[in-house]
């Protein structure tokens, strides 16, 4: 596999000599997710009501809904019904105390992996959603 580099393209309007403007190509942010789940309504209530996402759109008896962190723009989380794709990788979410969001995921009837600590200086545990996507919850130590 070869070397990753920034890609540059010309575009853009031409310059006052002719030429075109050289300009970076970059990705800016990441604006959603979206994950297939074979029931919206256990999603949905699984996302709102236990994460403690909002809903933006959609809702338990719509064909695609959209949620987000509270008090946050970006990224957005969009279920689509379908059949879900799992072991593509994880989703990450930020949690202010992780050992007591374990501890509240377990009161909830959840069996998440134990904390722990990583070499990367983030404090984490993994569990699955209803339809098997992996989730971590971490906060940096």
């Amino acid at each position: 596999m070869g070397n990753i580099s920034e890609s540059r393209v010309v575009c853009g309007p031409p310059s006052t000599d002719g030429m075109f403007a050289d300009m970076a190509v970059m990705v800016q942010k990441i604006s959603a997710l979206t994950l297939r789940v074979t029931n919206m309504r256990t999603s949905v209530r699984f996302y709102r009501d236990v994460l403690g996402m909002e809903l933006s759109y959609g809702g338990e008896d719509a064909y695609f809904s959209s949620l987000a962190a509270k008090d946050a723009e970006y990224p957005i989380l969009n279920l689509e019904q379908g059949s879900p794709v799992t072991r593509w990788g994880r989703m990450i979410f930020h949690v202010a105390d992780v050992d007591a969001f374990w501890a509240y995921l377990r009161e909830k009837g959840f069996h998440p992996e134990s904390p722990q600590d990583a070499s990367w200086d983030e404090r984490y545990f993994h569990m699955s959603d209803p339809d098997g996507h992996e989730l971590s919850f971490a906060r940096p130590i």
